[in-house]
């Protein structure tokens, strides 16, 4: 569906809800015509009618409601009185505007009607007087003919959403064409009912557009998230009981319980997206009132308005945005007589851009402006006393453009009412930061700024990692979390170095710098003060990455990832920055959320890890190059090691042996609604397959369950089974030995062991048996 579509769409729902409210409101004011405030709220559904119809470009209901709007505007000044035929004039409009939508949500056009009976009519009410003259000629005739008695006990004005009947005497004395305006509300919607369709009687038309959606209050919505987050607590309590048992029954209701409550989760949060362009469309006349503020010249172009995230978030992101939409027509873009002497066109363009990646929400907003004057900015940092001297010479360019975010810096020769005054960029990043996301700054001097933030999809759950320190239990943000190593034996010893006090770790040729969680939380000494590095027999560390600089957080244990329900910390915990939430376990435990950034902070990593993580210029490393991308590792037969790009990778599923099927020769799965087809990685090699007896090939799984990697290759999905997850990790891609077999890429060394990369399509197309196509087929 194009965007116009969604916004016809989303005018004809509002329209039908308006028109219901306008039938009862127009009852109502005929029985209290001084009622301005019904009058008014009666006005402004018109008006609002009338301004989207003419910008749809649907003319005949522009027209229809423009002298409808003409009439109750003079009602509204005082200059014309209400009377049943003004009222019934303006029913007979409600119902031709009715008329219409159902031409335009059925057949995309007004329809072939003509409507300059109706609107020559309400022309001639809007004369002034004409009401006296209509009311005295329609006495006249009221005298000459009795009144039904039935008329005079029940007056059908009175009665909900009916318009005042109209004799055709008097309709004529009035002008007005009340055909449609005689009928009850009840007796449209049956002749509605009964001529929509293949126009036979008593055929039901199909849901209208107003019957195809509802409208929900966003506290009801938070209300049903906060039920599923209750309802994922429970889910992952009743997982870790399952797990611990052999009972096949149990686990099988489990992992049938998991799949239920994973779609109701995302069912729930698909209700509470909102496209990025909700508070996009009022950035056109924000850079049009600053540039002209400015004597500037500026247009304004958006990429990924229909980008969705949670409305928390939402409404979290709309002040930093504008903000950042200001900074730049004020700041960045050059005046028009600058822009010509530097060959530039005198119009500036500032670029929106949104889009999704990696479980995240990229926001980028870029000028081709004058750019970021470096030394100016160093300079300026200086003399504030942000930083110092020698700081300065050591910073990385990346590093001095990120200075425009520290509190009370500005480089503005002037304080103007749009910018100037130090304050702004870093409550822009304070504000993203709080919500879990980052922001980042890149620039060249004569060509623009672009700034980009991600931040997160949801707040309510999302997956982390758990880990044990001090025998206490915490959660990572996954969105944060960039590979997992342990060193063990002789390496655990020897391959933490200390550099300037702080304890390093020689990852792929870099030194990435440490933190011990235990000295963090300030529970136990430093590695410096007790040598608690030369004592491990094991080290963890999970390399996480902060403001875009990455460093190693060294726990006693990794347990395991699962998805968490965030709860607000309470007012003690609060200024502690390095606390973002808590979570409820599955044994019904507290754990706290770390918050990466704030540790990042207080441990100093950011500012002394500078140069420590930069590539160390070692002539055995300095021939090294390769591509870095994110994998997925997990074990084949015999233990052997392999990877998959984690771009394809759509879930991480335990499937229970009793659900596997079988269809053909090939293993099956009801998923989701559809049937995945599973392709065992001990059979996708051939090599691994001529070695498995016949027997073992045919036999379908026990009641144990099944660790799958659900991927998708060209709109196809399908289930890797493999014998054991091992981890997400950042890796340079370099080929050590080609490929010996089909569905093998070539073989690498990642974290010192040597790795096969699956050739996913590859093993699609061949399938275990060749009937991977037809099973697929079947299955959609």
């Amino acid at each position: 569906m194009s965007d116009s579509d969604d916004i016809v769409k989303e005018f004809l729902v509002e329209s039908y809800e308006n028109l219901d409210r306008l039938d009862r409101d127009l009852i109502e004011l005929e029985k209290h015509p001084s009622d301005r405030e019904v009058l008014a709220s009666v006005f402004r559904t018109i008006h609002t009618i009338k301004g989207t119809s003419g910008f749809l470009a649907f003319s005949k209901l522009e027209a229809v409601t423009h002298v409808g709007e003409n009439l109750l505007a003079r009602l509204r000044d005082g200059q014309l009185r209400l009377n049943p035929e003004i009222a019934t004039g303006l029913l007979a409009m409600v119902d031709v505007v009715r008329q219409v939508l159902g031409h335009i949500e059925k057949q995309g056009t007004e329809g072939e009607d003509d409507h300059t009976h109706l609107i020559a009519s309400l022309t001639r009410l809007l004369q002034p007087g004409n009401e006296e003259k209509l009311a005295e000629r329609s006495g006249k005739r009221a005298a000459k003919k009795p009144v039904p008695t039935q008329a005079k006990a029940s007056p059908p004005a009175a009665e909900e959403g009916a318009a005042p009947p109209m004799k055709a005497e008097a309709a004529a004395a009035g002008g007005i064409h009340v055909e449609a305006a005689e009928k009850s509300a009840e007796a449209r919607a049956e002749d509605a009912s009964a001529h929509a369709g293949d126009g036979k009687p008593g055929t039901a038309a199909g849901p209208s557009a107003s019957d195809s959606t509802i409208r929900v209050d966003v506290s009801l919505l938070d209300q049903l998230m906060n039920l599923v987050g209750e309802l994922v607590l429970a889910r992952n309590q009743i997982l870790q009981f399952a797990n611990s048992t052999e009972e096949g029954a149990l686990v099988a209701t489990s992992q049938r319980l998991n799949l239920i409550t994973s779609e109701l989760q995302e069912g729930v949060m698909k209700t509470r997206m909102q496209p990025i362009g909700n508070i996009w469309g009022k950035f056109p006349r924000t850079v049009r009132d600053v540039a002209l503020s400015c004597g500037k010249q500026v247009r304004i172009e958006m990429s990924g308005k229909e980008t969705e995230l949670d409305k928390t978030l939402i409404e979290a992101i709309k002040d930093p945005l504008t903000h950042l939409v200001r900074n730049s027509v004020d700041h960045g873009i050059e005046a028009p007589e600058v822009r010509k002497a530097a060959g530039k066109d005198p119009e500036g363009r500032l670029f929106l851009h949104a889009y999704h990646e990696g479980g995240q929400v990229n926001i980028e907003i870029s000028d081709d402006g004058a750019g970021l004057n470096q030394d100016k900015i160093r300079s300026k940092a200086m003399q504030k006393g942000l930083i110092t001297a020698e700081q300065a010479a050591r910073m990385t360019e990346r590093e001095i453009v990120n200075l425009i975010f520290l509190p009370g810096f500005s480089t503005a020769e002037k304080v103007t009412n749009v910018s100037g005054r130090g304050v702004g960029l870093d409550v822009v990043k304070t504000h993203i930061e709080k919500i879990g996301g980052t922001v980042d700054v890149q620039s060249k001097m004569g060509q623009g700024v672009m700034v980009r933030m991600k931040i997160p999809l949801t707040l309510a759950i999302i997956p982390a990692l758990i880990i044990t320190d001090g025998g206490e239990r915490y959660a990572i943000p996954q969105v944060s979390l960039q590979e997992l190593v342990r060193l063990d034996g002789e390496q655990a010893h020897t391959g933490i170095e200390m550099i300037h006090g702080t304890p390093v770790y020689r990852l792929r040729g870099r030194l990435l710098p440490l933190v011990y969680l235990g000295r963090a939380l300030r529970r136990e000494a430093g590695p410096a003060e007790s040598g608690v590095a030369a004592v491990r027999e094991s080290v963890n560390v999970v390399v996480l990455e902060a403001e875009g600089r990455r460093f190693g957080l060294v726990v006693d244990e990794v347990n395991d990832t699962e998805e968490i329900v965030v709860k607000p910390l309470s007012k003690q915990l609060k200024t502690i920055n390095i606390y973002a939430g808590a979570t409820i376990m599955g044994d019904g435990k507290v754990a706290l959320i770390l918050d990466v950034p704030g540790l990042a902070h207080g441990a100093r990593v950011l500012a002394q890890g500078r140069d420590q993580t930069q590539p160390q210029a070692s002539p055995a490393l300095a021939g090294e190059s390769g591509q870095t991308q994110k994998l997925v590792l997990f074990t084949g037969p015999a233990g052997s090691r392999m990877a998959v790009p984690l771009s394809m990778l759509a879930r991480l599923e335990n499937i229970p042996g009793v659900q596997v099927e079988r269809s053909g020769h090939q293993w099956v799965t009801q998923y989701r609604g559809q049937i995945l087809p599973l392709i065992r990685v001990s059979h996708a090699l051939e090599e691994r397959r001529k070695l498995m007896p016949e027997s073992d090939a045919q036999a379908l799984p026990s009641s144990a369950a099944l660790q799958v990697l659900v991927l998708e290759h060209e709109r196809q999905s399908f289930g890797l089974v493999v014998n054991q997850i091992l981890d997400i990790v950042d890796s340079a891609l370099e080929p050590k030995t080609p490929a010996t077999r089909t569905g093998v890429l070539f073989s690498c060394v990642i974290g010192n062991k040597v790795t096969e990369l699956l050739d996913v399509p590859a093993i699609l197309r061949r399938g275990e048996t060749g009937e991977l196509a037809e099973a697929a087929q079947a299955g959609s």
